[in-house]
This record gives C-alpha cells, structure tokens and sequence, in this order.
C-alpha cells in the first residue's frame, strides 16, 4: 500500500493541485495540511479561524506561502460566489438566503470547487457526512447520465486491493443505481492502479435462488451489458463464486470473472456496510473512505474518528480523483 502512496505523491507533485479543507481548525486537518504543504505534494486551502491557522503552522515552522487560509467573513470574491450560487440553485434561493448559506464552512469550500478555486474538497471530521455530500450534490451535482452519488472504499491488505461499494450512500438502490455504481466503481478502482473486474453480488449465484431481490442484480447487469462496459462484469454471484476461482468453476463456470473479481457491488446499504466491516475487523482490511463516486468534481468524507494520516492520505485520493477528471 505504501508504493500505490508513493505513486500517487510523485503525480501530484507534477501537477501540484489544491485542495479545500472546510475544517481547517481542527488540528487532524492542519497536520496532514502542513505534511502535504511541506512534501509540495498539493496546496491545501485551509478555511476557519484565519489568526489561528497562521499561528498554528508557524509554530510549526511552516512557510505560510505554501497554503492558503480563507474565511467566507473576508474573502474577496464572495459577491461572485453569491451571484454563482444564485444561479446554481436556479432561484430556490434568493441572494439574501444565499450569502447566510455560504457563511456554512462545506457550502464554501464547495463553491471554491466549484470555482476552480480548488481541485477538490475534504471534509467530515468535524460534521456529519449528510453536512458534506449535501452541498457537493447541490452545486458540484453529478456526471452526465448518473443520478447518484454512491461511497466506495478501498480495501488494502499487504499487497491486496479491492472496492467495495455502495458502502456509505444509497440505502435500497434500484437496478439502475446498481449499474451506476458499478460503472462509478471501475472508474475508481482505476483510480488505485486497480485493473476492474467487476462482481454483482447477491445471495444467488446464476438463478441459484429466484427472488426480487437476486432479479434486481440481474437486470443491473443486463443494463451495463446493454451499454457496453470496457471492464469484466457478471452477475448475480455469491461472494465465493466471484472471488475464489475453483468454488467459480462449479457455480459459475461460463463467468468472465473466473472467480477472480477485485471490484465488488453490493445489492444493498446494509450489505455493503456489514461487508466491509467485517472484512475490516476480522480480516485485517485498512478501509479507506468512503470515496463519494459520480461527482463532476471529487468532495470526499471524513469518519469524525479520523487521524492525520486518514485525512492525509483521503485527499491525496481526492487530487488523484481531480486527475482522472
């Protein structure tokens, strides 16, 4: 895991993106800030208390020209931002309504994204995931043909990656939202260096048992097959019939995936959070995310539990999301 790190460290520097921290208080998101700035991997912009964080990283002996810190009190271009946002939420809100709005630290960090002002944005270790993906759906919204948002995870173990989703957003998804995420999730498992191959999985292998739920599966994939995918996909397997290969060739045999799938698309919330926390606790997994997928520009979520090197290392992913645009 610390090459694929390394990897994306020596990219970013190349390109030297920034990144928004709404929180930038807090002292998780001022270390990881002050390691990024101090490697030059990124420029992290840094908004709150702006004596505080100057302070703070001078203390640290950090050169203050490598951030930016920014409040919406003073921010010189907060009338455009205004008139942006205005526009943006197309009159649901007036200008009044909208500069209250925009004192909220994610809406403004969202509209820097928004703005080119910033590559991407960070936030949740102070506020709850609803109070970070509800601006990034208002104002960033979602790619051209996805109707949702969906958050994925990275599994990594020594030298084992895998992405696991919808772990974090929709809690019933229909088979067109499976489709979606499973689209989303290739692309961010490319993200990682992770070549797709991607499972449906289910508690029915190939008709194995019939119900709404295992047809759900099934036309998800019928629809990607439709379409065309540039990745292995198949579907609806049980977890074993889509990652071990022997228990593949007596289940499913005729499956593209061979029981070697690294990408895995849960039919529901429930199932994907249990997932990928058992596999986290009891198969000695990192997680690491959610990554929110489908965005027109990266916004990614925090656990309100992390550390430095969790907010370190999510927005190394978030300006690696920036690149694969």
């Amino acid at each position: 895991m610390s090459n694929m790190f390394a990897v994306m460290e020596q990219r970013l520097k190349a390109i030297y993106p920034s990144i928004v921290f709404p929180e930038g208080n807090d002292p998780r998101i001022i270390d990881a800030a002050l390691r990024l700035a101090e490697e030059k991997i990124l420029k992290p912009l840094l908004i709150g208390d702006q004596a505080f964080i100057r302070t703070t990283l001078e203390q640290k002996g950090l050169d203050l020209d490598l951030v930016d810190i920014l409040s919406p009190a003073d921010y010189e271009g907060f009338d455009e931002m205004v008139d942006l946002f205005v526009n943006r939420r197309k009159g649901k809100v007036n200008e009044a309504e909208s500069r209250e709005i925009l004192q909220d630290v994610n809406y403004f960090g969202t509209m820097l994204v928004y703005m080119d002002k910033a590559s991407g944005l960070v936030s949740g270790a102070a506020h709850s995931t609803a109070n970070t993906v509800r601006p990034a759906l208002q104002i960033i919204k979602t790619k051209e043909g996805i109707k949702r948002t969906s958050g994925a995870f990275l599994m990594v173990k020594e030298d084992e990656r895998y992405i696991f989703a919808d772990c974090a957003i929709n809690i019933e998804p229909s088979a067109t939202d499976l489709a979606e995420i499973a689209a989303t999730s290739a692309e961010t498992a490319r993200v990682f260096g992770i070549n797709p191959r991607v499972a449906m999985l289910s508690f029915s292998t190939k008709g194995s048992a019939k119900s709404a739920e295992t047809q759900k599966v099934i036309d998800a994939v019928t629809l990607l097959n439709e379409v065309g995918t540039d990745f292995p996909i198949d579907g609806e397997l049980q977890f074993d019939a889509a990652f071990v290969p022997e228990v593949a060739a007596k289940k499913a045999p005729d499956s593209p995936l061979e029981g070697r799938a690294n990408v895995f698309v849960f039919p529901g919330l429930e199932a994907g959070n249990i997932g990928y926390k058992m596999v986290q606790r009891l198969g000695g997994f990192e997680a690491i995310g959610p990554v929110l997928q489908g965005l027109n520009k990266p916004v990614n979520d925090l656990s309100r539990g992390c550390n430095s090197e969790d907010v370190y290392k999510l927005s190394l992913i978030t300006a690696m999301q920036a690149l694969q645009g």
